[in-house]
């Protein structure tokens, strides 16, 4: 695409997400960790100085007005007084409605992106509050690294998992696995069955190297049980899955994922997924490929 620059907006999973409670506000309080995967949607923008922004490309079922990234460009117009515009080209193959932080991940890379060709050079703990307006899930992306999450996801510590302590920083595969359906994130955490009370835990009882089987049994996803209820296609890919490895699902679903050793284990278990399944195969990020865009 002719003057257009190319950015990359990476998919996330939840390693564990645990509900700790519930604002007088609704909403709720948890505790994750954030992993980036080397699966993207593309980007492609080219700034103009009518102070115009616009999308250049349909997405189904995602109108300009409720496009992230068109929302993200506009928060950062305003937020900085430019008067710059940009054309925007969104390219997805996150699944939408998959708990992989698509929608949130493109307009973090927007912003980040935005910033570098816009001059801006705002520093990333101010991108994160402009984000934060956008969803709970946007900071994340922009923070860029493995994170331990709290709050409602926004206050974001830098972690290893344990495994990577234990296996000099490899970043692991893994398969993610999608049923061709959509989870509404809003219909799950208003479920009266949900588990909203459970005990914090400590972020070093998560990256200690004592970190064992047993210990990571304690790490789960608070919203499973309620999703897999709603949706048995759900279930029984987390079911399949399970035969590999401890399979668990991301953020509010649909999509599932299990940690393999080898390229070739993820290609062989990927070569037999489930019908009515799409998927991938990727591999962990220890930074956003767009990282240094923001200091």
């Amino acid at each position: 695409m002719q003057d257009f620059q190319t950015f990359l907006a990476p998919a996330k999973i939840n390693l564990f997400l645990h509900i700790t409670g519930r604002r007088a506000d609704g909403y709720h309080t948890l505790q994750s960790v954030f992993k980036l995967l080397d699966f993207y949607d593309t980007i492609h923008i080219k700034p103009n100085h009518t102070g115009q922004i616009s999308r250049v490309n349909v997405i189904q079922n995602v109108s300009e007005s409720q496009d992230l990234t068109i929302r993200a460009a506009i928060a950062l117009q305003k937020a900085t007084v430019c008067q710059q515009g940009a054309d925007i080209h969104v390219v997805k193959h996150i699944p939408i409605g998959g708990g992989l932080g698509g929608g949130s991940s493109d307009a973090a890379t927007v912003l980040l992106a935005l910033n570098h060709l816009w001059n801006l050079n705002l520093p990333r703990e101010q991108l994160m509050k402009i984000g934060l307006t956008l969803g709970a899930d946007v900071p994340v992306f922009i923070f860029g690294q493995t994170a331990w999450a709290e709050g409602i996801g926004e206050l974001l510590s830098p972690v290893d998992p344990p495994q990577q302590i234990t296996n000099n920083k490899q970043e692991p595969y893994y398969v993610v696995l999608t049923p061709n359906i959509q989870v509404s994130t809003m219909q799950i955490f208003a479920n009266p069955r949900l588990t909203r009370d459970t005990k914090p835990l400590k972020i070093t009882d998560f990256s200690s190297t004592a970190f064992n089987h047993l210990n990571n049994k304690r790490f789960k996803n608070d919203l499973e049980e309620s999703v897999c209820e709603l949706f048995p296609a759900i279930a029984s890919t987390l079911k399949w899955l399970n035969q590999f490895g401890e399979a668990k699902m991301s953020g509010s679903g649909a999509s599932v994922f299990v940690k393999v050793n080898s390229k070739q284990i993820a290609d062989e278990l990927f070569a037999n997924k489930p019908a009515n399944t799409t998927g991938f195969i990727a591999k962990g990020l220890s930074k956003h490929p767009h990282y240094a865009l923001a200091c």
